[in-house]
């Protein structure tokens, strides 16, 4: 097991937050990016010693030639370096990182299964269409098109499925908290940037009170830059 983060290492950026330092893992993200928060929460659940790396993800940083030589070739957030490690996409730094901690990770080969399963679900259909929602609604300014009704839609449809399945357990896959929890939970807590009717899913809502409630759970911006630290 990994030691814990230690408070005593830690430096305050300029808004009064703390950010790791001598940390053993360093996170590129950014505070509006839900994928990096799924990798960014799983650090901070697992009392690892991480650091974010700011990326300029609305100015183009992740498009750029240096950034896909360097960083990641997919020009994507987020990105976790471990020593010699590099690992791109969510779902692989979460199993990554369940395996290493022995933390939110499948005890059997068909829990295992179970926990891909809505992870890949999450990434089809969940997080691609809240994402994107969410970003041409809040970021791109684009206002109501046939295209944000059609990925809301999508959206509410993977939510009442969500919703569904948690209707007689407290997780995804039973009555303990897994990386699929995290995978699929990560973007709503954005709550209204999302734009979309969570009130009516009350065991979802349930759901992510019972995550909120994990040891270490903090909102998304209170895990990653917004600026540059």
């Amino acid at each position: 097991m990994l030691p814990g983060y230690n408070p005593m290492q830690a430096s305050r950026n300029s808004d009064g937050r703390q950010w790791r330092t001598m940390a053993d893992f360093k996170l590129y993200c950014f505070g509006e990016s839900g994928n990096a928060y799924k990798a960014a929460l799983m650090l901070e659940l697992c009392r690892l010693k991480w650091q974010p790396v700011w990326v300029d993800f609305f100015n183009g940083e992740t498009r750029s030639a240096e950034y896909r030589a360097n960083v990641n070739e997919m020009g994507e957030a987020p990105v976790l370096i471990h020593g010699a490690t590099k690992l791109t996409q969510s779902g692989v730094i979460l199993d990554y990182l369940a395996e290493l901690t022995r933390k939110f990770g499948a005890k059997s080969d068909a829990e295992r299964r179970e926990i891909w399963r809505w992870m890949l679900f999450d990434n089809h259909k969940l997080t691609a269409n809240l994402a994107t929602l969410r970003f041409l609604i809040r970021f791109a300014k684009s206002g109501e098109t046939p295209v944000t009704e059609f990925l809301r839609n999508r959206a509410v449809n993977a939510l009442k499925i969500v919703d569904l399945h948690l209707a007689n357990r407290h997780f995804i896959i039973g009555k303990r908290a897994t990386i699929a929890d995290l995978s699929l939970a990560a973007y709503l807590f954005y709550g209204e940037e999302l734009t979309l009717p969570l009130d009516v899913h009350t065991h979802v809502l349930n759901w992510l009170d019972r995550i909120r409630a994990l040891p270490g759970w903090k909102h998304p911006y209170d895990l990653m830059p917004r600026t540059k630290i």
